[in-house]
């Protein structure tokens, strides 16, 4: 089902406004989970050529909306919710609407190899949580912070 679902976001509803990002990211922004058993029965190219070929899809649509901006398609895995999630947006690649640090990556198979690896989608483990300090054990260092890594892909209709 996943692989159907990756090419459905293909023929979705697709708004590139860039005086609204909010707007984009509403529409242009989908979820994609997977079972067990799809999980363990796909490959990681099979997944990555499945977001290829919707990045292509996508780009081709956006050169029929005759659109002249930028516009980037990206994947990330959410390791809290357990889903790859994508998106397109009116942005260059070093301007998506994270809210924290991100890395953009040249390759999307480590992304797709830990999102098909995930054995307990959107759960933590207590090793991962860090215990409640009391106030006279609170310290100065801030948390490691570990930026998500995505892939994107130009989608703009033309190169400029």
């Amino acid at each position: 089902m996943l692989l159907t679902w990756i090419a459905e976001v293909a023929d979705e509803p697709l708004v590139l406004e860039p005086a609204d990002r909010r707007v984009e990211w509403e529409t242009n922004t989908w979820w994609l989970s997977a079972e067990d058993e799809d999980r363990r029965s796909l490959s990681v190219s099979a997944v990555v050529a499945a977001f290829e070929r919707t990045a292509s899809a996508i780009q081709v649509r956006i050169r029929e909306l005759g659109f002249p901006g930028v516009a980037t398609f990206y994947v990330w895995h959410d390791e809290q919710a357990g889903q790859l999630r994508c998106s397109t947006g009116s942005v260059t690649a070093d301007a998506l609407p994270f809210g924290g640090a991100y890395v953009i990556s040249d390759d999307l198979g480590p992304v797709i190899e830990e999102f098909l690896a995930d054995s307990e989608p959107g759960a933590m483990h207590w090793s991962g949580l860090k215990g409640v300090q009391n106030h006279s054990e609170q310290t100065t260092a801030e948390p490691e912070v570990v930026p998500i890594r995505v892939w994107a892909s130009s989608v703009r209709a033309a190169s400029r």
